[in-house]
């Protein structure tokens, strides 16, 4: 499943990622950015391609999740302190450019990583994720995103989310998994997986405090590097008007729509997803 899998840690703008790694080490670096609630797993059935096409892939835990750093407090999760860490990974791999992959959250740093960062940034792919600005104003504008969107007003409350989503073994968050993907779409193996990492200690707190330091500024100037969107049309927790609408926000962008895959489109459509990615980076 996962190739030449192998794991390390880098130390990068004052924490240390957890990464799993595959592929050739003198090969093009491609940074694999995950979203909530998941960790380097959730690139399970994407590693493997890249890493036997030829690239150096490196999926980290993001800080807050599973085996990396989990610094205390909201202040320490703020949009362009989570960009610096991948800058600062693709620093220490010794990469001055890298082509970058994000899904949900993991995209949304993506996207402040193209805008702020061009320079390092040689593609970029989003796997239902919205720039910043479309899913700001979407919420703002668009009564069924408003809807799919409260449970982020419930994450803000201290304690209570956490003791809600760690009660009768992360019962919450696995319902959560399987009602938005289609029935047995993740196994019990897999749940398993995802158990362990949120057990880490200080993971959930950390991983809830990615929502709780909102964005407050966004770049809106065009974003100059190559863009793929990639959309699940049965998304649960995001409207499909957000692809389109994060694509007009850049000067060179392409939109691929599954009509079929959910919020989870890297798993429901996994050769169709591979396929489009390799054939982006080439």
């Amino acid at each position: 499943m996962h190739g030449n899998l192998r794991f390390s840690h880098w130390t990068t703008n004052g924490v240390t990622l957890h990464c799993a790694e595959a592929g050739p080490e003198d090969g093009r670096l491609v940074i694999l950015l995950h979203g909530f609630p998941e960790f380097w797993f959730g690139w399970r059935y994407q590693i493997g391609e890249l890493a036997n096409a030829g690239y150096r892939v490196v999926a980290p835990d993001q800080r807050g999740y599973n085996k990396s750093t989990k610094p205390a407090g909201k202040a320490a999760y703020a949009i362009d302190i989570l960009a610096a860490d991948v800058i600062g990974l693709a620093d220490a791999l010794g990469c001055g450019s890298f082509a970058l992959i994000g899904h949900d959250w993991g995209g949304v740093v993506g996207w402040w990583i193209a805008s702020h960062y061009p320079d390092r940034i040689e593609r970029f792919a989003a796997l239902n994720a919205p720039h910043p600005f479309a899913w700001m104003d979407a919420v703002r504008n668009n009564p069924v995103q408003r809807k799919m969107s409260r449970y982020i007003g419930f994450f803000q409350i201290p304690w209570l989310p956490e003791f809600v989503l760690r009660r009768d073994h992360f019962k919450a968050l696995t319902e959560a998994f399987r009602q938005s993907r289609r029935p047995g779409a993740f196994t019990d193996a897999d749940l398993a997986q995802y158990r362990a990492a949120w057990s880490e200690p200080g993971a959930l707190t950390a991983m809830l405090n990615w929502y709780r330091k909102p964005i407050t500024a966004v770049s809106q100037p065009p974003i100059a590097v190559p863009v793929l969107v990639v959309w699940g049309m049965r998304d649960a927790y995001l409207v499909p008007e957000l692809a389109d609408a994060s694509a007009k926000l850049c000067a060179r962008a392409s939109v691929t729509s599954l009509e079929e895959a959910t919020h989870w489109v890297q798993y429901d459509a996994t050769e169709r997803v591979n396929a489009r990615l390799l054939e982006f980076l080439k």
